[in-house]
Protein backbone atom coordinates (compact mmCIF):
# COMPACT_ATOMS: atom_id res chain seq x y z
CA UNK A 1 0.00 0.00 0.00
CA UNK A 2 0.79 3.44 -1.06
CA UNK A 3 2.62 5.31 2.15
CA UNK A 4 1.69 8.54 0.30
CA UNK A 5 -0.17 11.43 2.19
CA UNK A 6 -2.87 13.32 1.12
CA UNK A 7 -0.81 16.51 -0.49
CA UNK A 8 0.99 13.92 -2.25
CA UNK A 9 -1.38 12.25 -4.05
CA UNK A 10 -2.83 15.67 -4.88
CA UNK A 11 0.50 16.89 -6.43
CA UNK A 12 0.96 13.71 -8.11
CA UNK A 13 -2.75 14.03 -9.73
CA UNK A 14 -1.73 17.55 -10.36
CA UNK A 15 1.40 16.48 -12.77
CA UNK A 16 -1.55 15.39 -15.21
CA UNK A 17 -5.17 15.84 -14.20
CA UNK A 18 -5.85 20.08 -14.65
CA UNK A 19 -8.67 21.40 -11.86
CA UNK A 20 -10.76 19.61 -9.90
CA UNK A 21 -9.18 20.33 -6.91
CA UNK A 22 -12.00 19.08 -4.67
CA UNK A 23 -12.53 15.66 -6.81
CA UNK A 24 -8.84 15.65 -6.27
CA UNK A 25 -8.47 16.10 -2.17
CA UNK A 26 -11.44 13.55 -1.51
CA UNK A 27 -9.77 11.31 -3.83
CA UNK A 28 -6.32 11.17 -1.84
CA UNK A 29 -7.90 11.27 1.77
CA UNK A 30 -10.10 7.72 -0.09
CA UNK A 31 -6.87 6.72 -0.72
CA UNK A 32 -4.93 7.52 2.66
CA UNK A 33 -8.07 5.65 4.66
CA UNK A 34 -6.74 2.07 3.29
CA UNK A 35 -3.19 2.94 4.07
CA UNK A 36 -5.25 4.00 8.11
CA UNK A 37 -6.81 1.19 8.12
CA UNK A 38 -3.84 -1.29 7.32
CA UNK A 39 -2.09 0.10 10.10
CA UNK A 40 -5.57 -0.68 12.54
CA UNK A 41 -5.13 -3.67 14.85
CA UNK A 42 -7.38 -7.02 13.40
CA UNK A 43 -9.73 -6.40 16.00
CA UNK A 44 -10.40 -3.20 14.98
CA UNK A 45 -10.21 -3.60 11.34
CA UNK A 46 -13.53 -5.93 11.50
CA UNK A 47 -15.64 -2.45 12.41
CA UNK A 48 -14.03 -0.32 9.87
CA UNK A 49 -16.19 -0.02 6.97
CA UNK A 50 -14.19 1.42 3.00
CA UNK A 51 -15.34 4.79 2.73
CA UNK A 52 -16.15 4.49 -0.79
CA UNK A 53 -16.53 7.53 -3.13
CA UNK A 54 -19.02 9.27 -5.74
CA UNK A 55 -17.93 11.48 -8.13
CA UNK A 56 -20.73 13.54 -10.02
CA UNK A 57 -20.47 15.87 -12.59
CA UNK A 58 -20.30 15.87 -16.61
CA UNK A 59 -18.90 13.80 -19.08
CA UNK A 60 -14.95 14.52 -19.95
CA UNK A 61 -13.75 16.53 -16.80
CA UNK A 62 -11.18 13.35 -15.29
CA UNK A 63 -13.50 11.30 -13.17
CA UNK A 64 -12.33 8.20 -15.04
CA UNK A 65 -8.40 9.73 -15.04
CA UNK A 66 -8.38 10.56 -11.73
CA UNK A 67 -8.73 6.52 -10.66
CA UNK A 68 -6.71 5.30 -13.27
CA UNK A 69 -4.04 7.70 -11.90
CA UNK A 70 -5.07 6.29 -8.44
CA UNK A 71 -4.45 3.14 -9.55
CA UNK A 72 -1.14 3.56 -10.96
CA UNK A 73 0.31 5.51 -8.03
CA UNK A 74 -0.78 2.48 -5.81
CA UNK A 75 0.04 -0.07 -7.94
CA UNK A 76 -3.60 -1.89 -7.31
CA UNK A 77 -6.07 -3.56 -9.06
CA UNK A 78 -8.48 -1.05 -10.90
CA UNK A 79 -11.21 -2.74 -13.12
CA UNK A 80 -13.89 -0.20 -14.77
CA UNK A 81 -17.45 -1.23 -15.59
CA UNK A 82 -20.09 0.74 -16.30
CA UNK A 83 -23.42 0.16 -14.65
CA UNK A 84 -25.76 1.08 -17.92
CA UNK A 85 -24.07 -2.06 -19.62
CA UNK A 86 -26.78 -4.21 -16.91
CA UNK A 87 -29.72 -2.97 -18.09
CA UNK A 88 -29.15 -3.46 -22.20
CA UNK A 89 -30.19 -6.81 -23.08
CA UNK A 90 -31.81 -8.10 -19.75
CA UNK A 91 -30.54 -8.53 -16.61
CA UNK A 92 -29.43 -11.64 -14.73
CA UNK A 93 -27.97 -10.67 -11.30
CA UNK A 94 -25.19 -12.76 -11.45
CA UNK A 95 -23.81 -10.68 -13.99
CA UNK A 96 -22.97 -7.74 -11.25
CA UNK A 97 -20.16 -10.74 -9.44
CA UNK A 98 -18.54 -10.50 -12.87
CA UNK A 99 -16.75 -6.98 -11.92
CA UNK A 100 -15.17 -8.94 -9.04
CA UNK A 101 -13.92 -11.85 -10.97
CA UNK A 102 -12.41 -9.09 -13.51
CA UNK A 103 -10.79 -7.71 -10.40
CA UNK A 104 -9.06 -10.28 -9.67
CA UNK A 105 -7.49 -11.60 -13.40
CA UNK A 106 -6.43 -7.80 -13.12
CA UNK A 107 -4.60 -8.54 -9.89
CA UNK A 108 -3.27 -12.08 -11.39
CA UNK A 109 -1.56 -10.05 -14.06
CA UNK A 110 0.31 -7.50 -11.41
CA UNK A 111 1.61 -10.08 -9.02
CA UNK A 112 2.75 -12.31 -12.44
CA UNK A 113 4.23 -9.10 -13.58
CA UNK A 114 6.24 -8.60 -9.67
CA UNK A 115 6.79 -12.40 -9.79
CA UNK A 116 8.54 -12.22 -12.93
CA UNK A 117 11.06 -9.98 -12.26
CA UNK A 118 12.21 -11.94 -8.97
CA UNK A 119 12.44 -15.08 -11.34
CA UNK A 120 13.92 -13.82 -14.39
CA UNK A 121 17.49 -14.05 -13.18
CA UNK A 122 16.92 -17.64 -12.98
CA UNK A 123 14.75 -18.19 -15.94
CA UNK A 124 17.65 -16.43 -17.93
CA UNK A 125 19.86 -19.05 -16.52
CA UNK A 126 17.94 -22.20 -17.43
CA UNK A 127 17.65 -20.91 -20.90
CA UNK A 128 20.89 -20.68 -21.39
CA UNK A 129 21.78 -24.26 -20.07
CA UNK A 130 18.95 -25.53 -22.81
CA UNK A 131 20.34 -23.60 -25.35
CA UNK A 132 23.80 -25.06 -24.89
CA UNK A 133 22.12 -28.78 -24.66
CA UNK A 134 21.00 -28.30 -28.18
CA UNK A 135 24.51 -26.92 -29.46
CA UNK A 136 26.47 -29.32 -27.73
CA UNK A 137 24.64 -32.76 -27.32
CA UNK A 138 25.63 -34.69 -24.23
CA UNK A 139 27.32 -37.81 -25.54
CA UNK A 140 26.12 -41.44 -24.71
CA UNK A 141 26.97 -42.94 -21.47
CA UNK A 142 28.57 -46.18 -23.67
CA UNK A 143 31.39 -43.67 -25.57
CA UNK A 144 32.05 -41.94 -22.32
CA UNK A 145 32.86 -45.23 -20.75
CA UNK A 146 35.07 -46.33 -23.54
CA UNK A 147 37.19 -42.91 -23.42
CA UNK A 148 37.05 -41.73 -19.93
CA UNK A 149 38.06 -38.16 -21.43
CA UNK A 150 34.80 -37.66 -23.01
CA UNK A 151 32.90 -36.23 -19.79
CA UNK A 152 36.07 -33.55 -19.81
CA UNK A 153 36.19 -32.42 -23.33
CA UNK A 154 32.46 -32.28 -23.53
CA UNK A 155 32.99 -30.07 -20.85
CA UNK A 156 35.56 -27.63 -22.39
CA UNK A 157 33.45 -27.56 -25.72
CA UNK A 158 30.22 -26.45 -23.72
CA UNK A 159 32.34 -23.77 -22.01
CA UNK A 160 33.62 -22.61 -25.22
CA UNK A 161 30.23 -22.39 -26.59
CA UNK A 162 29.45 -20.63 -22.99
CA UNK A 163 31.94 -17.70 -23.94
CA UNK A 164 30.60 -17.64 -27.64
CA UNK A 165 26.64 -17.74 -26.34
CA UNK A 166 27.49 -14.48 -23.92
CA UNK A 167 29.47 -12.76 -26.86
CA UNK A 168 26.34 -13.10 -29.61
CA UNK A 169 28.63 -14.83 -31.54
CA UNK A 170 25.73 -17.79 -32.25
CA UNK A 171 23.11 -15.53 -33.00
CA UNK A 172 22.30 -16.96 -36.14
CA UNK A 173 22.81 -20.18 -35.91
CA UNK A 174 19.63 -22.71 -36.23
CA UNK A 175 18.34 -24.90 -34.04
CA UNK A 176 15.51 -27.34 -32.98
CA UNK A 177 13.42 -26.74 -30.34
CA UNK A 178 10.09 -27.70 -28.55
CA UNK A 179 7.13 -25.31 -27.73
CA UNK A 180 4.72 -26.49 -25.58
CA UNK A 181 1.25 -25.24 -26.77
CA UNK A 182 -2.06 -25.63 -24.43
CA UNK A 183 -5.50 -25.73 -26.72
CA UNK A 184 -7.97 -23.83 -25.34
CA UNK A 185 -10.82 -25.87 -24.31
CA UNK A 186 -13.80 -25.15 -26.94
CA UNK A 187 -16.43 -23.01 -25.71
CA UNK A 188 -20.08 -24.53 -26.49
CA UNK A 189 -22.03 -21.64 -23.85
CA UNK A 190 -22.70 -18.49 -24.56
CA UNK A 191 -20.94 -15.55 -22.28
CA UNK A 192 -24.14 -16.12 -20.25
CA UNK A 193 -23.34 -20.07 -19.67
CA UNK A 194 -19.20 -19.60 -19.07
CA UNK A 195 -19.83 -17.07 -16.53
CA UNK A 196 -22.50 -19.03 -14.22
CA UNK A 197 -20.82 -22.37 -14.81
CA UNK A 198 -19.67 -24.04 -11.56
CA UNK A 199 -15.70 -22.78 -11.33
CA UNK A 200 -14.53 -26.61 -10.65
CA UNK A 201 -15.78 -27.50 -14.17
CA UNK A 202 -13.89 -25.00 -15.48
CA UNK A 203 -10.48 -26.30 -14.03
CA UNK A 204 -11.18 -29.60 -15.16
CA UNK A 205 -12.18 -28.96 -18.90
CA UNK A 206 -8.53 -26.90 -18.26
CA UNK A 207 -6.81 -30.00 -16.82
CA UNK A 208 -8.14 -32.65 -19.54
CA UNK A 209 -7.26 -30.64 -22.24
CA UNK A 210 -4.17 -32.47 -23.69
CA UNK A 211 -0.94 -30.33 -23.82
CA UNK A 212 0.93 -30.50 -27.02
CA UNK A 213 4.77 -29.72 -27.74
CA UNK A 214 5.46 -28.52 -31.62
CA UNK A 215 8.98 -28.13 -32.67
CA UNK A 216 10.51 -25.07 -34.69
CA UNK A 217 14.00 -24.06 -36.23
CA UNK A 218 14.19 -20.96 -34.99
CA UNK A 219 17.67 -18.86 -34.45
CA UNK A 220 19.26 -18.70 -30.93
CA UNK A 221 18.30 -15.11 -30.95
CA UNK A 222 14.54 -15.91 -31.09
CA UNK A 223 14.78 -19.02 -29.57
CA UNK A 224 16.04 -17.20 -26.36
CA UNK A 225 12.60 -15.04 -26.37
CA UNK A 226 10.64 -18.11 -26.83
CA UNK A 227 11.85 -20.50 -23.90
CA UNK A 228 12.42 -17.75 -21.44
CA UNK A 229 9.11 -17.66 -21.31
CA UNK A 230 8.26 -21.27 -20.71
CA UNK A 231 11.32 -21.00 -17.83
CA UNK A 232 9.45 -17.87 -16.51
CA UNK A 233 5.86 -20.11 -16.15
CA UNK A 234 8.07 -23.11 -14.92
CA UNK A 235 9.49 -21.17 -11.96
CA UNK A 236 6.51 -19.40 -10.86
CA UNK A 237 4.01 -20.90 -8.50
CA UNK A 238 0.58 -20.77 -9.86
CA UNK A 239 -1.08 -21.44 -6.51
CA UNK A 240 1.02 -18.66 -4.39
CA UNK A 241 0.55 -15.93 -7.57
CA UNK A 242 -3.64 -16.60 -7.23
CA UNK A 243 -3.61 -16.78 -3.72
CA UNK A 244 -1.47 -13.40 -3.41
CA UNK A 245 -3.63 -11.75 -6.38
CA UNK A 246 -6.98 -12.71 -4.20
CA UNK A 247 -5.32 -10.99 -1.26
CA UNK A 248 -4.31 -8.20 -3.18
CA UNK A 249 -7.47 -7.73 -4.29
CA UNK A 250 -9.47 -7.69 -1.28
CA UNK A 251 -6.90 -5.53 0.53
CA UNK A 252 -6.12 -3.08 -2.12
CA UNK A 253 -8.31 -3.70 -5.04
CA UNK A 254 -10.50 -0.86 -6.69
CA UNK A 255 -13.57 -1.02 -8.93
CA UNK A 256 -14.74 1.77 -11.11
CA UNK A 257 -18.55 2.17 -11.42
CA UNK A 258 -19.48 4.09 -14.14
CA UNK A 259 -22.66 5.86 -15.40
CA UNK A 260 -24.15 5.17 -12.33
CA UNK A 261 -27.08 7.60 -12.85
CA UNK A 262 -28.44 5.34 -15.29
CA UNK A 263 -29.14 2.91 -12.34
CA UNK A 264 -30.98 5.37 -10.94
CA UNK A 265 -34.62 5.43 -10.91
CA UNK A 266 -35.38 9.19 -12.46
CA UNK A 267 -38.50 10.65 -13.53
CA UNK A 268 -38.43 10.25 -17.16
CA UNK A 269 -38.40 6.26 -18.82
CA UNK A 270 -40.83 3.66 -18.15
CA UNK A 271 -41.75 1.37 -15.23
CA UNK A 272 -40.30 -1.65 -16.41
CA UNK A 273 -36.90 0.52 -17.00
CA UNK A 274 -37.41 1.49 -13.45
CA UNK A 275 -38.00 -2.56 -12.27
CA UNK A 276 -34.73 -3.14 -14.45
CA UNK A 277 -32.73 -0.27 -12.78
CA UNK A 278 -33.64 -1.21 -8.66
CA UNK A 279 -32.74 -4.91 -9.97
CA UNK A 280 -29.10 -3.48 -11.11
CA UNK A 281 -28.87 -1.56 -7.25
CA UNK A 282 -30.30 -4.39 -4.94
CA UNK A 283 -27.55 -6.79 -7.03
CA UNK A 284 -25.01 -4.20 -6.64
CA UNK A 285 -25.90 -3.44 -3.01
CA UNK A 286 -24.56 -6.60 -1.56
CA UNK A 287 -20.99 -6.22 -3.54
CA UNK A 288 -20.33 -3.18 -2.02
CA UNK A 289 -21.76 -3.78 1.43
CA UNK A 290 -19.78 -6.56 1.59
CA UNK A 291 -20.16 -10.14 -0.12
CA UNK A 292 -18.14 -12.94 -0.99
CA UNK A 293 -17.90 -14.21 -4.55
CA UNK A 294 -16.60 -17.49 -5.69
CA UNK A 295 -14.33 -17.18 -8.27
CA UNK A 296 -12.45 -19.65 -9.94
CA UNK A 297 -9.23 -18.99 -7.84
CA UNK A 298 -11.39 -19.27 -5.16
CA UNK A 299 -13.47 -16.96 -2.87
CA UNK A 300 -13.31 -13.34 -2.42
CA UNK A 301 -14.27 -11.07 0.03
CA UNK A 302 -15.27 -7.97 -1.28
CA UNK A 303 -15.41 -6.32 2.40
CA UNK A 304 -12.73 -3.94 1.95
CA UNK A 305 -12.24 -3.28 -1.28
CA UNK A 306 -12.85 0.78 -2.86
CA UNK A 307 -15.87 0.79 -4.73
CA UNK A 308 -15.43 4.33 -6.77
CA UNK A 309 -18.99 5.35 -8.02
CA UNK A 310 -19.32 8.13 -10.87
CA UNK A 311 -22.11 9.68 -13.50
CA UNK A 312 -23.49 12.86 -15.08
CA UNK A 313 -26.61 12.77 -12.92
CA UNK A 314 -28.28 15.01 -16.11
CA UNK A 315 -31.34 13.70 -15.29
CA UNK A 316 -31.47 11.98 -11.95
CA UNK A 317 -29.89 12.85 -8.54
CA UNK A 318 -27.62 10.35 -6.39
CA UNK A 319 -31.20 10.56 -3.66
CA UNK A 320 -32.64 8.76 -6.45
CA UNK A 321 -30.50 5.86 -5.76
CA UNK A 322 -31.58 3.40 -3.21
CA UNK A 323 -30.86 4.49 0.80
CA UNK A 324 -28.78 1.52 1.11
CA UNK A 325 -26.48 2.40 -1.79
CA UNK A 326 -26.42 5.98 -0.69
CA UNK A 327 -25.15 5.05 2.61
CA UNK A 328 -21.88 2.65 0.71
CA UNK A 329 -20.61 6.21 -0.78
CA UNK A 330 -20.31 8.13 2.19
CA UNK A 331 -17.50 10.18 0.43
CA UNK A 332 -19.18 12.73 -2.25
CA UNK A 333 -17.60 15.23 -4.40
CA UNK A 334 -18.71 17.22 -7.02
CA UNK A 335 -16.93 18.05 -10.53
CA UNK A 336 -16.87 21.27 -12.44
CA UNK A 337 -16.98 22.34 -15.83
CA UNK A 338 -13.95 23.25 -17.45
CA UNK A 339 -13.22 26.12 -18.43
CA UNK A 340 -11.45 27.89 -21.56
CA UNK A 341 -8.29 28.25 -19.28
CA UNK A 342 -8.08 25.20 -17.97
CA UNK A 343 -8.26 24.02 -21.82
CA UNK A 344 -5.21 25.93 -21.99
CA UNK A 345 -3.46 24.66 -19.15
CA UNK A 346 -4.90 20.80 -20.37
CA UNK A 347 -3.18 22.00 -24.05
CA UNK A 348 0.51 22.75 -22.29
CA UNK A 349 0.72 21.98 -18.24
CA UNK A 350 0.70 18.17 -17.98
CA UNK A 351 4.00 16.01 -18.32
CA UNK A 352 1.91 14.35 -21.63
CA UNK A 353 0.03 16.55 -23.08
CA UNK A 354 -1.90 16.01 -26.13
CA UNK A 355 0.36 19.14 -28.04
CA UNK A 356 3.38 17.07 -26.86
CA UNK A 357 1.79 13.40 -27.87
CA UNK A 358 1.57 14.98 -31.33
CA UNK A 359 4.71 16.69 -31.65
CA UNK A 360 6.29 13.32 -30.76
CA UNK A 361 4.49 11.48 -33.20
CA UNK A 362 5.34 13.31 -35.96
CA UNK A 363 8.47 13.80 -35.13
CA UNK A 364 8.56 9.96 -36.14
CA UNK A 365 8.16 11.35 -39.94
CA UNK A 366 11.01 13.60 -39.41
CA UNK A 367 8.59 16.86 -39.40
CA UNK A 368 8.83 19.69 -36.71
CA UNK A 369 5.64 20.66 -35.51
CA UNK A 370 5.77 24.04 -32.97
CA UNK A 371 3.03 24.81 -31.11
CA UNK A 372 3.17 28.75 -30.77
CA UNK A 373 1.27 30.95 -27.58
CA UNK A 374 -1.51 32.35 -29.51
CA UNK A 375 -2.30 29.04 -31.23
CA UNK A 376 -3.00 27.40 -28.13
CA UNK A 377 -4.92 30.07 -27.23
CA UNK A 378 -7.33 30.11 -30.20
CA UNK A 379 -7.12 26.13 -29.71
CA UNK A 380 -8.68 26.34 -26.88
CA UNK A 381 -10.80 29.25 -27.18
CA UNK A 382 -12.56 26.90 -30.08
CA UNK A 383 -12.46 24.15 -28.19
CA UNK A 384 -14.55 25.85 -25.23
CA UNK A 385 -17.03 27.04 -27.98
CA UNK A 386 -17.75 24.19 -29.45
CA UNK A 387 -18.62 22.47 -26.05
CA UNK A 388 -21.07 25.59 -25.66
CA UNK A 389 -22.53 25.89 -28.51
CA UNK A 390 -23.17 22.09 -28.98
CA UNK A 391 -23.24 18.79 -26.70
CA UNK A 392 -20.35 19.26 -23.94
CA UNK A 393 -18.04 16.30 -24.11
CA UNK A 394 -15.55 18.05 -21.56
CA UNK A 395 -11.86 17.59 -22.64
CA UNK A 396 -12.87 14.84 -25.14
CA UNK A 397 -13.44 17.94 -27.59
CA UNK A 398 -9.66 19.00 -27.31
CA UNK A 399 -8.60 15.65 -29.08
CA UNK A 400 -11.42 15.99 -32.19
CA UNK A 401 -10.28 19.75 -31.95
CA UNK A 402 -6.68 18.64 -32.47
CA UNK A 403 -7.38 15.66 -34.71
CA UNK A 404 -9.19 17.79 -37.53
CA UNK A 405 -6.28 20.89 -37.23
CA UNK A 406 -3.30 18.06 -37.95
CA UNK A 407 -5.11 16.26 -40.46
CA UNK A 408 -3.57 17.44 -43.35
CA UNK A 409 -0.52 17.35 -41.94
CA UNK A 410 -0.45 13.74 -40.80
CA UNK A 411 -1.91 12.55 -44.29
CA UNK A 412 0.89 14.65 -45.79
CA UNK A 413 3.61 13.89 -43.17
CA UNK A 414 5.92 10.99 -45.18
CA UNK A 415 6.37 13.50 -48.10
CA UNK A 416 7.66 16.86 -45.39
CA UNK A 417 10.23 14.76 -44.09
CA UNK A 418 12.58 17.48 -42.73
CA UNK A 419 10.35 20.95 -42.58
CA UNK A 420 9.39 22.79 -40.03
CA UNK A 421 5.24 24.04 -38.67
CA UNK A 422 4.23 26.24 -36.92
CA UNK A 423 0.57 25.99 -35.22
CA UNK A 424 -0.25 29.86 -35.08
CA UNK A 425 -3.75 31.93 -34.24
CA UNK A 426 -3.88 32.15 -38.22
CA UNK A 427 -3.20 28.87 -38.40
CA UNK A 428 -5.60 27.41 -36.65
CA UNK A 429 -8.11 29.47 -37.30
CA UNK A 430 -7.85 28.87 -41.10
CA UNK A 431 -8.31 25.38 -40.34
CA UNK A 432 -11.14 25.27 -37.77
CA UNK A 433 -13.04 28.39 -39.99
CA UNK A 434 -15.50 25.84 -41.73
CA UNK A 435 -15.78 23.78 -38.64
CA UNK A 436 -16.82 27.55 -36.84
CA UNK A 437 -19.10 28.58 -39.36
CA UNK A 438 -21.68 26.28 -39.31
CA UNK A 439 -22.71 24.61 -35.78
CA UNK A 440 -24.36 21.80 -36.69
CA UNK A 441 -21.62 20.70 -39.40
CA UNK A 442 -19.34 21.05 -36.09
CA UNK A 443 -21.52 19.11 -34.27
CA UNK A 444 -21.52 16.16 -36.58
CA UNK A 445 -17.67 16.60 -37.21
CA UNK A 446 -16.48 17.07 -33.96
Amino acid sequence: MSELTPKEVVAKLDEHIIGQHDAKRAAAIALRNRWRWKQLPEEMRKEVTPKNMMMIGPTGVGKTEICRRLARLTGSPLIKVEASKYTEVGYYGRDVESMVRDLVEAAIQIVKATKRDEVLPKAKQRVEERILDLLVPTESTWSQEEDPEAEARHQRTREKFREMLAAKELETREIDISIEQRQAPMQIFSNMGVEQMDTNLQNMFEKIMPKQHSHRKVTVEEARGLLLEQEVEGLMDPDAIHAEAIELSEETGMIFIDEIDKIAGGAEGSKSSDVSRQGVQRDLLPIVEGTTVQTRYGNVKTDHMLFIAAGAFHRSRPSDLMPELQGRFPIRVELHDLTQEDFLKILTEPASSLTQQYVSLLETEGVTVEFEKEGLQSLAEIAFQLNQSSQNIGARRLHTVLEHLLEEVSFEAPDLKGQAIKIDANYVNQKLASVMKSEDMSKFIL
